[in-house]
């Protein structure tokens, strides 16, 4: 089909990427960072919405809209539009509405997850496929975070965001993610890094059997980006110590490059964390989730 008018309206959730571990473990010769992270997506996201339409379009809506301009340099309409020219096809005749949810910078790749929305969406109802290979390196032109945000499962992330290999399944778990609603630059990040060769991820086992196994694992785990991002921006810490001292938390960390951090915990406990965390700080962002993949 070359339009959405034989099937309606469409919609995609865009869920928050989650570094539960991030180590940098060098730098190519271009400047990209080498990464070595394991990545989940927790049911906390953007929302992306198609109707059929005279042309192409984009509005942004949500609460975190303000400030993003629904204009061509927007990655939404560059991950359609990138699209349809490597499909040989034309712009689709679609109005898109983006709920944005996830704050802007966060660390949570919520642009990268917007981009990586529309192109399943642009798939699913305007028929505009690509092989995955060459799908996989128009997304990796887009953004490096975007690849790993096509298919929304847990993966261990290698290289740029280039390599990517599924991780074994993991036992059910609770997630809280806060952020003090301060952005953080991710190229101020990395010209802050003392140490831009570190070790890979320890061997990852052929199965989480329990959630106290998982947390084990992690607990030999970093993010390389959180003791610079703390010194950039010293409101980490007080997240960082808020989660911690919650005694249902069992290990708190902050994701990619901040500000968003995170606490794991058993599976139910996450919404009464969010709602402690919320009352105790109401000018932080707080979502709270049980479902991640």
């Amino acid at each position: 089909m070359s339009d959405l008018s034989m099937s309606g309206s469409a919609g995609e959730f865009a869920r928050a990427k989650v570094n539960l571990a991030l180590h940098i473990t060098g730098r190519r010769d271009d400047g990209y960072h080498l990464l070595d992270s394991l990545v989940v997506f927790p049911a906390i996201g953007d929302r992306l919405h198609a109707e059929a339409a005279d042309g192409l379009s984009l509005t942004i809506t949500g609460p975190f809209a303000v400030g993003l301009a629904p204009n061509s340099d927007n990655l939404v309409l560059k991950a359609i539009r990138s699209l349809a020219t490597a499909c040989g096809q034309p712009e689709p005749r679609l109005a898109l509405t983006l709920e944005k949810n996830l704050p802007v910078a966060s660390g949570i790749g919520g642009g990268s997850a917007d981009a990586a929305a529309v192109l399943r969406l642009a798939r699913n109802i305007a028929g505009m496929t690509l092989p995955t290979l060459e799908l996989e390196r128009l997304a990796l032109q887009l953004g490096a975070d975007v690849p790993v945000c096509l298919d929304q499962c847990a993966v261990r992330l290698k290289g740029i965001g280039e390599s990517l290999s599924h991780l074994p399944r993991l036992p059910d778990f609770g997630i809280v993610l806060v952020n003090p609603r301060v952005a953080v630059s991710t190229p101020a990040i990395f010209k802050g890094l003392e140490n831009r060769n570190n070790s890979c991820l320890p061997e990852i086992p052929a199965g989480f059997e329990t959630l106290t196994s998982l947390i084990s694992y992690l607990e030999d785990t970093r993010n390389d980006m959180q003791a610079t991002a703390e010194r950039l921006c010293p409101v980490i810490s007080q997240v960082l110590a808020a989660l911690s001292a919650e005694p249902q938390t069992l290990l708190s960390r902050m994701s990619g490059s901040g500000a968003t951090c995170f606490a794991l915990c058993r599976s139910g406990d996450e919404d009464g964390l969010a709602a402690r965390i919320q009352k105790s700080h109401p000018a932080w962002w707080v979502a709270s989730s049980n479902s991640v993949t």
